[in-house]
């Protein structure tokens, strides 16, 4: 099987031959098709993100079809096709699993870091962790929504109710953003999207798919924000964000990684302002946002790379050079 793998953080991945495995009690091996590449790879190669297997294939945006399966699997047959999200296998026995927050389960294991994930031509996934996919999106146009779509869903959730953020900003105009803007647009929210300063590509893109208002991250809108979602990982931004959002807001910090905030004044917290952040994903949510997908029609602009080519596509999404979402097609 071939792989792209990363033998030390801030290296460049290398194309590497692996030995096929067999799925295990309870495990499906998956053919790939399209693996997304999402931010939280780029942490993991990039060293922000601690290494836990050497060597590590990243990859956490899978879809492809179930090629065999091992004892005790039941709801797949071999020929599904399937999506593998971050979230790759939680203990089932912890106060958070019993309490339907298994994305924050101490024993939690996750694709592409600490288990083999989808820059490859197979993997082998927890069967309990896998998604059936809506047949209107192409196996390129799925990958992105495997994390991309679900953290921005979870992130989006944690604004608060939609009768109540009527306004909403989002920080960083990447994958997540162009496709939670397009939900919140569907359900009648006005989306202001804040994008590096300069890159009038991802401010035109936010325009195109019906934002309200696209500027600079170092600007401020015209109308006070209920509630900011912040994508970009950038720790300078939190205190930016409250000082655009009402009394009452939300800021919600959805990466897994952040530079660190800086001190910020005690009354641009005050009024009830919130900061939160969200932690992974759980199989709820996919069960809920993937149909969600499918009946709002999103459309998820991406930018195929053949899987040798996976540094050219980090390179690209480092340097901002991405509209939408990268993907590798094994």
């Amino acid at each position: 099987m071939r792989a792209m793998a990363l033998a030390a953080p801030g290296s460049a991945l290398e194309p590497v031959d692996l030995p096929s495995r067999e799925p295990g009690p309870g495990e499906a091996l998956i053919r790939i098709s399209a693996c997304g590449v999402c931010r939280t790879d780029l942490h993991i190669v990039d060293g922000e993100l601690a290494q836990h297997r050497r060597p590590t294939i990243p990859g956490h945006e899978i879809v492809g079809r179930v090629a065999a399966l091992g004892p005790g699997v039941a709801g797949l047959r071999i020929g599904d096709r399937v999506g593998v999200p971050w979230l790759g296998h939680t203990c089932g026995r912890c106060a958070y699993c019993l309490s339907g927050r298994e994305n924050l389960c101490d024993k939690a294991e996750f694709t592409g870091w600490t288990r083999d994930g989808g820059f490859a031509q197979a993997v082998v996934a927890d069967a309990r962790f896998v998604f059936p996919l809506p047949e209107r999106f192409s196996d390129e146009a799925a990958a992105p929504l495997l994390c991309a779509g679900l953290i921005g869903y979870r992130a989006w959730r944690a604004a608060g109710p939609v009768e109540e953020v009527r306004r909403i900003g989002i920080y960083g105009f990447g994958a997540a953003a162009h496709l939670i803007a397009q939900v919140a647009i569907a359900r009648g929210q006005e989306v202001f999207a804040f994008t590096r300063p300069g890159d009038g590509q991802a401010q035109a893109f936010a325009r195109a798919l019906g934002c309200a208002w696209a500027g600079a991250s170092d600007e401020r809108p015209g109308a006070p924000l209920d509630a900011a979602l912040l994508f970009a990982p950038v720790g300078a931004l939190v205190p930016a964000a409250l000082r655009a959002v009402a009394k009452g807001g939300t800021v919600v910090c959805a990466g897994i990684h952040m530079s660190d905030i800086p001190a910020f004044p005690y009354d641009i917290l005050w009024g009830e302002r919130r900061v939160v952040s969200v932690a992974n994903l759980t199989r709820a949510d996919g069960l809920a946002f993937l149909p969600l997908a499918d009946e709002l029609g999103l459309r998820p602009e991406t930018t195929a790379y053949p899987l040798a080519e996976a540094n050219r596509a980090l390179g690209d999404l480092r340097e901002g050079r991405l509209v939408g979402a990268a993907v590798l097609k094994p």
